[in-house]
């Protein structure tokens, strides 16, 4: 199991997780308890003390981190897109900002220059335009406004990869539909069911 502690404080300990095609799982537990250093484990961004992350066989991971520090915030909007999708055709990835509210000159923008829900909007189309097939998502709902959540809602709703989220929004986690929740920092994993909504808020 993955366990990780910060000098004598650990975080949790012991956690199995098994990720599965398509497979929905929301990560729950208080504030401390760990989510966002799992969420940076399964991403391959931090290492467990103990305990191993093995991808699967065509594992493409899209990581969503609340800081925004997948950006590359003194290239723009498209440049930042470009280089998460390489191949993809112009009118594609226009195409595809254009679904996160991106349009006309605001591609153009340098990254640095845009406001908080305009950096996750860009996140996320950056992370759908990767052709993740399993997305690592940490409060991907904070600081925006109505229509902008409202995109990455629908986005939610109908991705049909994999997808591990952590999150205060109860919408957002009733978008995901998730089939199981993990509680932190003892790493029960349990079936979901709607009586886990009232955690949500609480975490």
């Amino acid at each position: 199991g993955l366990s990780k502690s910060y000098g004598s404080l650990e975080i949790f300990t012991d956690v199995d997780l098994a990720i599965d095609r398509g497979s929905k799982v929301v990560i729950l537990g208080l504030n401390g308890a760990g989510k966002t250093t799992l969420l940076r484990m399964l991403a391959g961004v931090d290492k467990p003390d103990t305990g191993e992350v093995i991808p699967g066989h065509g594992l493409k991971v899209g990581y969503y981190a609340q800081e925004h520090d997948t950006l590359d915030v003194d290239r723009t909007v498209l440049e930042n897109m470009r280089s998460s999708a390489p191949d993809m055709k112009d009118a594609e990835v226009r195409g595809i900002l254009g679904s996160f509210l991106f349009s006309g000159d605001d591609v153009d923008k340098p990254a640095g220059v845009l406001s908080g829900g305009e950096k996750t909007r860009l996140a996320l189309a950056t992370i759908v335009a990767s052709s993740a097939n399993v997305l690592l998502l940490d409060e991907p709902t904070n600081n925006l406004d109505p229509a902008s959540r409202a995109e990455i809602l629908g986005a939610l709703r109908n991705y049909s990869g994999a997808v591990v989220l952590v999150s205060h929004d109860e919408g957002a986690v009733e978008a995901l539909n998730p089939e199981r929740v993990v509680l932190l920092p003892d790493g029960v994993e349990d079936l979901w069911n709607e009586d886990y909504l009232d955690l949500i808020t609480l975490a």
